[in-house]
């Protein structure tokens, strides 16, 4: 998501007659978008900031972008003088009248929006780094108020486009050769159409059947508006991918209510097994936060064993942080950082472990992969499974098939976290 913001920031840039350049030495306007999710995340951002400080005698200017920009504000000012514009994401469509005072001569500009907005930040000037898989963005903040997160603080409530406005988008990028389409939001799945028209399900399926696009994926999804007709969708239109990332955080109902996540162990499994269900072999992931103020050995053990229930294909796992203005900041964090560690990396072994299994089942499979590029120590070709796993493959043709372009790939060998093949005819 934050890739993608930038991407619409380069477009609008562009517009305004900007011009990119890969090189900060070669840059007169040196923006940073930044995150805050992960204290180490917002950490980097003031550390990096720091490195541009001996750049400030070259006559540049800076900006900070994002969720650390709204979370400090002003106090950016303070902490980095040199920096002139601060915005949020949510104030990104103002950016054009910001560095229009920026010229001017202003020195120190704020885009900070009250989480109460409206707008969402639509664009037809986005500058894609990819030209075969592009983003769309169709919702933006959320209403959870999950008690560790700091998006509904920085990135405003929910406010969903309407669905025309993303079939319209979805046209263009096929007309300009993008064959997969990955639909964002921070909770995608509670997208509630402005118009009325179309339900998630709904618009999931009429963005997979757009002419010319032969995926459709989307992220991320909250378990608790995760309804069943999304992996009917799934069944019915072979352009939705087989993949479903669906966040759990924890295992232990108990966690999950100090979380303020609205639903049980036993609420997410449901969603499993529906899923389990489906006719097409889908692919699972997860998020999974370990140490959460209170969290026992027990509570714990309740995670790791969800790993064996549920059998995902990735988790995405971290020590738990805290984030300011979250409510979960006045819980006494009594979890020692080496109980942390320890239970990171337990959790890690195990999930690494079932994964050795659960990547073996794809051994003799022929699967469809869309390249991405290409290792020529190896003369191996990189591409990716519509299950979004990593396919490294060889092939006898001369010509090593462009990135972009879809080939039909035996497996031969596996590991954790790739696949490895030969490409069939």
């Amino acid at each position: 998501m934050n890739a993608h913001d930038s991407e619409k920031v380069i477009g609008t840039l562009e517009q305004q007659g900007y011009a990119q350049v890969q090189d900060e030495a070669a840059a007169g306007l040196i923006l940073y978008n930044t995150c805050s999710i992960r204290d180490k995340a917002e950490q980097k951002v003031f550390h990096r900031l720091n490195e541009y400080k001996r750049m400030q005698g070259e006559g540049k200017k800076f900006a900070v972008l994002g969720c650390v920009a709204q979370q400090e504000g002003e106090k950016i000012f303070e902490k980095a003088p040199y920096v002139s514009i601060v915005s949020g994401s949510a104030s990104y469509r103002n950016l054009p009248q910001m560095l229009a005072r920026l010229e001017a001569g202003e020195t120190r500009i704020t885009g900070l929006d009250d989480r109460q907005t409206e707008e969402t930040f639509e664009t037809e000037f986005t500058a894609r780094s990819n030209p075969h898989r592009g983003y769309i963005t169709i919702i933006e903040g959320c209403d959870k108020f999950c008690a560790y997160c700091v998006v509904p603080y920085t990135r405003g409530k929910e406010r969903s486009r309407a669905s025309d406005s993303v079939l319209a988008e979805a046209r263009r990028m096929a007309d300009s050769g993008f064959t997969e389409i990955q639909l964002l939001g921070q909770n995608v799945n509670s997208y509630h159409d402005p118009s009325g028209k179309q339900t998630f399900a709904e618009l999931l399926d009429a963005v997979g059947q757009v002419s010319g696009i032969r995926r459709v994926r989307f992220t991320t999804s909250h378990p608790r508006h995760f309804s069943k007709d999304i992996i009917d969708a799934i069944d019915a239109n072979p352009a939705l991918c087989d993949h479903v990332h669906l966040p759990v955080q924890s295992g232990s109902s108990t966690i999950l209510a100090a979380m303020n996540r609205e639903y049980t162990r036993d609420w997410y499994l449901e969603r499993i097994s529906w899923i389990k269900a489906a006719k097409r072999n889908i692919s699972l992931t997860s998020d999974i936060i370990v140490g959460f103020p209170g969290e026992t050995e027990e509570d714990f053990e309740q995670t790791a064993t969800l790993l064996d229930a549920v059998g995902y294909d990735a988790i995405f796992a971290f020590k738990y942080s805290r984030r300011p203005n979250t409510p979960a900041i006045d819980m006494p964090d009594s979890i020692a950082e080496e109980v942390k560690v320890e239970r990171l990396q337990r959790l890690n072994d195990r999930q690494r472990n079932l994964q050795r299994g659960s990547y073996q089942r794809h051994l003799g499979e022929v699967m469809e992969v869309m390249v991405e590029g290409h290792n020529r120590q190896r003369a191996q070709v990189i591409g990716r499974s519509s299950q979004n796993k990593t396919v490294n493959f060889t092939t006898t043709q001369p010509i090593l098939p462009a990135p972009g372009s879809y080939l039909s790939v035996r497996i031969t060998q596996t590991f954790p976290n790739s696949l490895v093949g030969e490409a069939v005819q």
